[in-house]
């Protein structure tokens, strides 16, 4: 499985009751199916998994495989902390068509599970018994846990293995297992201000929360890269930065909905406990996405 190119993480729409609202769905689907994204990666935590029911989570991977175009790869986010429920959740989202799953790291029992042997037993545990092929999901900003290289290294090796998304921006650590991993298993960056490095050194591709809201600008670099256009890949790669910052680590996902908004896209209201944006965060966006269209 070639897992190249820019997938956006997408966003989960919601009604201003707080319910999964899916004309929303396919009007974004519809309109990313027109751009070059590869594909799209549905319920992660930018889709604010942690805040949906499992029924919740199969009729998002069902509307999305509804209307995304044939061309479009299809990732679940079904990574839980237990090896059980993310197999069942791995094996459903498989069912309805889904290509990959994108597991995260679990993390709960921080003290017990931040060993590279806890690592490796949770995701070979995953993956034996997972129908389609897993994804390794590393975000250490929100889970608390750095999943190690060596734990990496270790799992590219399985047979059932074979990705990475790497986002914690740690381009030295992205480095070292673009040169230690088994040929063929693929690391993909989840940090849009590390995009034209990380495509640099080898990086196969991006999983962008960025991308909701601004794919062509993402696509760009991606393609830059292709072409070795580097002064375009840079030029990009700093026009995207701030604006990058701001709907990621600053405002995180009431952010990206909102530049969804500014971009013809739908964001919509995040589900509580996360609140939108006050005034002044809303102005700042609207000056950083002011020529970053959707």
């Amino acid at each position: 499985m070639r897992l190249q190119g820019i997938f956006p993480p997408i966003t989960t729409p919601f009604n201003s009751d707080g319910e999964l609202y899916k004309a929303k769905v396919q009007h974004n689907v519809e309109k990313w199916n027109r751009t070059a994204l590869s594909g799209y990666v549905v319920c992660g935590s930018t889709g604010e998994s942690v805040m949906l029911t499992t029924e919740e989570k199969v009729r998002m991977w069902e509307w999305v495989a509804e209307f995304a175009s044939s061309d479009k790869l299809l990732i679940a986010g079904t990574g839980v902390e237990s090896v059980r429920e993310t197999v069942d959740l791995t094996n459903r989202a498989a069912a309805i068509g889904y290509k990959a799953a994108m597991v995260r790291t679990p993390h709960y029992y921080k003290n017990l599970l931040n060993r590279t042997e806890a690592q490796v037993l949770y995701f070979r545990a995953v993956a034996d018994q997972a129908k389609i092929p897993v994804m390794i999901y590393n975000w250490p900003q929100a889970t608390g846990l750095d999943i190690p290289a060596e734990a990496v290294i270790e799992l590219s090796h399985h047979p059932n293995i074979v990705a990475i998304k790497e986002s914690s921006g740690n381009l030295e650590k992205v480095m070292r297992m673009i040169r230690e991993v088994k040929k063929g298993f693929q690391v993909l960056v989840g940090s849009a201000p590390t995009l034209w490095p990380s495509l640099t050194v080898g990086a196969a591709g991006a999983v962008l929360a960025f991308a909701n809201a601004a794919p062509y600008a993402t696509i760009t670099i991606w393609e830059a890269f292709r072409t070795r256009e580097m002064e375009a890949a840079q030029d990009w790669q700093n026009r995207i930065a701030h604006a990058a910052y701001l709907v990621t680590t600053k405002y995180g996902v009431p952010g990206l909905k909102y530049a969804m908004d500014l971009n013809g896209y739908y964001g919509g209201p995040p589900r509580l406990p996360l609140v939108p944006l006050c005034p002044e965060a809303k102005r700042e966006i609207e000056e950083a996405f002011q020529h970053l269209k959707g």
